[in-house]
């Protein structure tokens, strides 16, 4: 089914009714999001040349006309290639290039380096800024009827993060973005025509695909001006629109927690804050709760199975009586509904609770493949079943708790360290704001552990004090063998802690410490 319908169908159903919010502000009512978006469909197709399977990119900011791009691109049979666009002018073009695309849709403040890319990147023919003349060209056509598409055709390129080599396009079909929807109603909140989705988080990654189920639901799309996570304007967004959703990064939602604008907030409005793509400390978590109350729920996925492998329900958030409750906080939930999950060894054999190793996951929402990468797709999907990367463990109840991601294991004489419970115990620590912990060739041990640490006052805690909080809760052979102090951790657009630069870092000092 092509998304697209969702859309073509509100439209005729609700005309009236707000589609697209810029901020407090109705950008387009039902009536008008299709009317565009069947316009610049036909604009696509008669203006710039385009046929179905086409691959068109979008590189733009949060903004309402990145819906009516995406929605506009699917009317017409094409396929969106979402673009992070904070990535450099050689990335975007890596990625444009890679995918074919054949048009690029872009925005003002992104336009001087796409439109340079037209002339470089063989496959581009044309870049379009939205809003702008052209634009306004395309979407002022005669609207065009919805192309039909298969389940299998290619929807949606998810361009990976690239934070181990160049990245790969996740091929998501019509049936992966549907069951991807389809997951989200069963497994995390149903969603009325009464409800928003806030689009804090980029649309280019998760909040484009939470906003997903909320379109074919009918629910209003709001885009904050600032683009992304302020205080203030999420206080606002609260008082002017109804059963409010959004997608946070952990360091996001730890933001907020401590955001007075916030904290004297009347939350009412407030429906359901979906987190995932990092760790979220219990800690952190639990201070969260405190702000929030039981409205977390927690989704583990990723783009080649778009945010479908397990979920922390709001159910699950609030059972503070359950005995494992506090475990369970810190694991990322129970399979869902539309896919098998597994934790498997070295050959692949499926493991008993309590062990660890890699997460694979099958079903309907599984991509199936990256784009022109025969030998990667293979390797990934080997056996019929996508290999995550990530390590982890199931409990007895079936929920899973993820130790790291494989690249960022530790082992130190053959023993096998897990950054995150290091960061855990670490946390205790009230000097410690937040944490960071990577393996360091060792030449005895063949590996060390180090902790990068952001103290959380004016003056860097006591490092024998840390010692002291590591011991309080793990075994001796776990703790960091040594301790940088830094002004804040790198991370990526996402609020994920880019260790490969840390561990960079470690390798350019002139001597182990």
């Amino acid at each position: 089914m092509n998304p697209a319908v969702w859309v073509e169908r509100h439209g005729r159903a609700r005309p009236d009714d707000p589609a697209l919010a810029d901020g407090e502000r109705v950008h387009a009512t039902w009536a008008t999001f299709a009317v565009r978006t069947a316009a610049a469909a036909a604009g696509l197709r008669d203006d710039l040349g385009l046929v179905p399977g086409d691959r068109v990119a979008i590189v733009m900011r949060n903004r309402p006309e990145y819906l009516e791009a995406l929605f506009a691109i699917w009317h017409a049979g094409l396929v969106a290639v979402p673009v992070n666009a904070r990535l450099h002018r050689d990335e975007i073009a890596y990625i444009l290039g890679h995918s074919g695309s054949a048009v690029a849709l872009t925005d003002a403040d992104h336009a001087d380096d796409v439109e340079l890319l037209v002339d470089s990147v063989e496959s581009l023919r044309a870049a379009v800024v939205a809003p702008g003349e052209r634009w306004d060209r395309l979407t002022a056509s005669a609207p065009t009827p919805l192309v039909e598409r298969q389940a299998q055709d290619p929807a949606w390129l998810f361009y990976t993060s690239g934070t181990t080599g160049r990245p790969k396009g996740a091929t998501l079909t019509n049936r992966n973005l549907l069951m991807a929807s389809l997951s989200y109603f069963a497994d995390i909140d149903p969603v009325s025509a009464q409800d928003s989705i806030v689009h804090a988080a980029p649309i280019s990654h998760g909040s484009g695909l939470y906003g997903l189920p909320h379109i074919a639901r009918g629910a209003v799309s709001v885009v904050p001006h600032s683009g992304g996570v302020d205080g203030d304007e999420i206080a606002a967004l609260l008082q002017r629109w109804k059963g409010v959703s959004f997608f946070a990064a952990p360091t996001m939602i730890k933001r907020l927690t401590g955001d007075p604008s916030i904290t004297a907030a009347d939350l009412a409005n407030l429906k359901t804050i979906i987190y995932g793509g990092a760790p979220m400390y219990l800690a952190d978590l639990e201070a969260a709760l405190g702000v929030f109350g039981p409205r977390l729920a927690q989704i583990y996925g990723q783009g080649e199975t778009p945010m479908t492998i397990t979920a922390l329900s709001k159910a699950d958030h609030a059972d503070v009586d359950h005995p494992n409750w506090q475990e369970r906080l810190q694991s990322v939930g129970t399979a869902r509904t539309d896919v098998e999950v597994r934790v498997v060894d070295d050959e692949d054999n499926e493991l008993p609770a309590g062990e660890v190793g890699e997460v694979v996951v099958r079903g309907e929402v599984v991509m199936p493949g990256y784009w022109n990468e025969p030998e990667a797709s293979a390797e990934a999907l080997r056996g019929g079943w996508l290999h995550t990367g990530d390590v982890g463990s199931f409990d007895a109840g079936g929920y899973l708790t993820l130790r790291d991601r494989s690249k960022d294991l530790i082992i130190r004489g053959g023993m096998n360290i897990y950054p995150r419970e290091v960061e855990e115990a670490l946390l205790r620590h009230p000097g410690v704001g937040a944490v960071a912990v990577v393996g360091r060739p060792d030449p005895e041990w063949g590996e060390a552990v180090v902790a990068f640490v952001v103290a959380s006052g004016a003056a860097a805690p006591d490092a024998d004090d840390l010692d002291r909080t590591c011991l309080e809760s793990i075994a001796r052979y776990k703790r960091p063998k040594a301790y940088r102090f830094v002004d804040s951790l790198p991370t990526n657009n996402y609020g994920k802690v880019v260790k490969r630069d840390l561990r960079e870092q470690l390798r350019n000092e002139p001597e182990h410490g």
